[in-house]
């Protein structure tokens, strides 16, 4: 029988980096791996020739597909709408599910159930360093209305990688 988990997608094309993050039902999270080299899913452009290598992107999701009960997958469609579009025709629209992190008071719900599991214990997770640093790069920006959504105090410092764990624990609370 294969494990539930659920899944968060933040992608990008060229500047800043794609990450899928997968977490089971009782709340750990963890960066899985994919292909002959078991490789992370995280995609750094600067390791790929300056560009997200898209089809090991395709790879990893059907390897997560196919080794995993996958019951939902959050993503943020920005420049990943036509992806998102054929995993969804593939592995059924109940499963993949276009999540904008631009929406404000929803992003701003996420953050907040994320930031208070993990501070509780309710959500643990693999002790992966690239999300640590993702997740410490991030700042909170205020927005109106007492809410705040996430942002990376320069362009170097990367956050993408802690976005996707937010998909995957909003994805996973839903389910």
């Amino acid at each position: 029988m294969k494990r539930k988990i659920c899944l968060g997608f933040d992608g990008s094309s060229s500047d800043d980096w794609t990450a899928v993050r997968a977490e089971t039902l009782d709340f750990w999270q963890f960066t899985p791996t994919y292909g002959p080299d078991d490789r992370p899913t995280i995609w750094n452009p600067s390791e790929w020739g300056g560009l997200i290598p898209r089809s090991e992107v395709h790879a990893a999701v059907d390897h997560l597909f196919s080794t995993f009960d996958v019951q939902r997958m959050y993503c943020d469609p920005p420049g990943w709408q036509s992806e998102i579009e054929q995993w969804s025709a593939k592995y059924g629209d109940e499963h993949v599910i276009e999540w904008p992190t631009y929406r404000i008071t929803q992003m701003h719900a996420s953050l907040d159930r994320f930031t208070t599991d993990l501070a509780t214990g309710l959500l643990t997770h693999d002790g992966c360093e690239i999300t640590a640093t993702h997740v410490a790069n991030a700042r909170k920006l205020a927005r109106p209305g007492d809410k705040y959504i996430l942002g990376k105090p320069n362009q170097t410092q990367k956050i993408d990688v802690a976005m996707a764990s937010v998909l995957a624990h909003e994805a996973t609370a839903d389910t």
